[in-house]
């Protein structure tokens, strides 16, 4: 072994005695139940927050993200294991009515708003190209999110509202938002089509820590904690709004409106419609990429069912 090697491992033994570690992005809503099961319910070792999602779990032990970033990860570590799925989201793109957009037809030639690599510009394709709508069709054009307004100068609500786009595509609350900065869902039309494009926000750990009793004890247990998370978040959420909204900075008269566009977990691991999910989503992502597609024996060996049925019996 050589002394990068043993500086590498040292580290990472280091950080085990730091706690249990879980990376996700803490601006989002997705994520806000990992946050809440470390706080408040995960008792079998000290939970800690990393910032970041699944490109970060070579060095945490759980990580919360989107099924693009898992996908994108996945590609080039095959020892990392969907285990969970936390919420399914229906991305809503908002189109404004006075670009003469009413159909998703109309699409054709406009500027649309989304992120390059992400989640978001998944949705827009698949969206549109439900509708015989090429990527070359229309112009993407990228900005950032806001969660709370006012919104600055280069998100996508406050470009909405300058006219600087025609439409967008992207995670809660940033659509929300777009649709009051344009004075509201009388001015706008909105398409969505879970059965066309969802986010499968998924949890993720490593194989090796699968494989390891003692590793695999706790993230057995958290993924029963983060059950726990979920019933309250599908059946309390008024208990939930006030935790979430401090979290990530949103208003919760905001959050109201778009958490029923959060389909809450867990989800099922084991039928033929997640496997289909990914390997669809994948031939996209491996020409964005630029990389080879992964067979469908190779993204069956992505998900691990065993962990949540292993929680169910605890």
């Amino acid at each position: 072994m050589n002394i990068v090697s043993e500086h590498e491992a040292l580290a990472r033994i280091c950080e085990r005695f730091l706690g249990f570690k879980v990376s996700y992005n803490i601006l989002w809503i997705e994520g806000t139940p990992l946050d809440y099961t470390n706080q408040n319910l995960f008792k079998a070792d000290t939970a800690t927050t990393v910032d970041g999602g699944v490109a970060k779990l070579d060095s945490v032990d759980l990580a919360g993200n989107a099924e693009t970033q898992g996908l994108k990860q996945y590609a080039t570590h095959k020892n990392y294991r969907l285990i969970y799925i936390i919420v399914e989201v229906a991305y809503r793109l908002v189109a404004n009515k006075a670009a003469g957009i009413k159909t998703l037809a109309d699409l054709k030639g406009k500027r649309i708003g989304t992120i390059a690599g992400s989640s978001a510009q998944v949705f827009v394709h698949t969206l549109l190209e439900s509708a015989g709508i090429k990527t070359g069709d229309y112009t993407e054009v990228n900005g950032g999110v806001c969660m709370r307004a006012p919104c600055g100068d280069n998100t996508f609500p406050s470009q909405f509202k300058a006219r600087k786009i025609d439409a967008f595509g992207v995670w809660e609350t940033s659509v929300e938002l777009g649709i009051q900065a344009v004075g509201g869902e009388s001015n706008v039309v909105v398409f969505k089509n879970a059965s066309v494009y969802r986010e499968v926000y998924s949890l993720y750990a490593k194989a090796e820590d699968l494989k390891n009793p003692t590793m695999r004890k706790k993230i057995v247990q958290y993924v029963k904690n983060l059950n726990q998370t979920l019933d309250l978040y599908r059946d309390q959420p008024e208990k939930i709004y006030p935790g979430v909204s401090k979290s990530i900075k949103v208003d919760v008269p905001v959050l109201r409106n778009v958490w029923e566009d959060h389909r809450w977990g867990p989800s099922s691991l084991t039928d033929r419609v997640l496997l289909d999910y990914l390997v669809k989503e994948d031939q996209y992502l491996a020409k964005q990429d630029k990389r080879a597609t992964m067979s469908r024996s190779e993204l069956e060996k992505f998900i691990d069912p065993s962990v949540y049925e292993d929680a169910l019996k605890l």
